[in-house]
C-alpha cells in the first residue's frame, strides 16, 4: 500500500511558513490525494500532546478512513513502551524507529539486549518495529542485529537514500535488507555540483529524475506481494521563499504518487 508521511509535508508543517499545516490538515490532504495510509514520523508535537488531544487526532484519522503508522528515533525501553501505547491509541500496526535516539546511542550488544527484552510486548500487541537503514549504522550491522534478535515483529524500514552518506550503494542495501524489510521509505535522490565545481550536494530529486533504481527495489523486495507499505517522503531543499517551497513540495508529492501508481 502507498502512504504519505510527515516528511512529505516537511516544509508545510514547519515554522518557516506563515501558517504551518496541522497534523489533521495533513490527514485531510492525504485523503484528498486518494491515499488512505499516513505515517506520523518524527513529528515532535506528538510527544507533547495531552491524552485527549491524541485521542481527538486519532479519531479524525479514523473518520477520514486513514490507517496510521508511527515513527520515532531510538530504542530506549521506556521510549518504545510509550510508542506502543500510542500505537494502541492510533490502531497502528507498525512503528518505524532508528537505533540511535537523541540521548541514547547503544552499542550493538546493548541494542540486542534491549530489543530482545522489548519484542515480546510488540508480539503480544501485534505491532511491528521496523528499524530504518541510515548512515550511522552500517547496513550489515543492522541486518545482523535484527537476525540475532529473531522476532517476527522486528524488521527493517528500508530507505536506500540514507545509506549513501555511509559510503554504501543503495542497490546493495536493498538486496541485503530485502528478506527483513517490513516498511519502505520512498524518495528519489541525486548529486549536484556545487557552484565553482568544488564538491557536491547530495539531496532530493523529483521521483524518477534521480538515481533511485525503484524498479530494482520493486523486483527485489516485492512489497506489493508481501504487504509491505511504501511511505512517500522528500528531501526537498528550501526554494528561497515559503510559497515556492510549499508549491514544490506539493508538486513532488503528486509526481511521486503518479510515478508509484504507474510502476506497480
Amino acid at each position: 500500500m502507498i502512504g504519505l508521511g510527515t516528511y512529505a509535508f516537511f516544509w508545510q508543517h514547519s515554522t518557516q511558513v506563515p501558517e504551518p499545516l496541522s497534523l489533521v490538515g495533513a490527514f485531510e490532504r492525504t485523503r484528498e490525494l486518494d491515499v488512505d495510509l499516513f505515517q506520523i514520523c518524527d513529528y515532535a508535537p506528538l510527544l507533547t500532546m495531552s491524552r485527549s488531544e491524541l485521542a481527538a487526532v486519532a479519531a479524525e484519522a479514523r473518520n477520514l478512513g486513514l490507517r496510521i503508522e508511527l515513527g520515532t528515533k531510538g530504542i530506549g525501553s521506556g521510549h518504545l513502551e510509550s510508542f506502543l501505547r500510542l500505537a494502541e491509541l492510533f490502531d497502528a500496526e507498525l512503528i518505524r524507529s532508528m537505533l540511535f535516539g537523541p540521548d541514547h546511542r547503544p552499542s550493538l550488544g546493548e541494542a540486542e539486549l534491549i530489543l530482545t527484552d522489548a519484542m515480546p510486548s510488540f508480539e503480544t500487541a501485534g505491532v511491528t518495529l521496523a528499524l530504518e537503514t541510515y548512515e550511522q549504522v552500517p547496513t550489515a550491522d543492522l541486518v545482523g542485529l535484527v537476525e540475532r534478535v529473531g522476532s517476527d515483529r522486528l524488521g527493517i524500514c528500508l530507505d536506500p537514500a540514507n545509506v549513501v552518506a555511509g559510503l554504501e550503494l543503495p542497490r546493495n542495501a536493498v538486496e541485503r535488507c530485502a528478506p527483513l524489510t517490513r516498511n519502505v521509505h520512498v524518495k528519489d535522490f541525486a548529486f549536484a555540483r556545487q557552484e565553482g565545481w568544488v564538491g557536491f550536494t547530495y539531496s532530493g530529486a523529483p521521483m524518477g529524475d534521480g538515481l533511485h533504481d525503484y524498479r530494482h527495489l520493486l523486483d527485489t523486495v516485492t512489497p506489493g506481494e508481501r504487504g509491505i507499505n511504501e511511505i512517500v517522503e522528500h528531501w526537498l531543499p528550501w526554494q528561497g521563499d515559503p510559497k515556492t517551497t510549499v508549491e514544490a513540495e506539493i508538486a513532488w508529492t503528486a509526481t511521486t504518487l503518479d510515478y508509484l501508481r504507474r510502476n506497480r
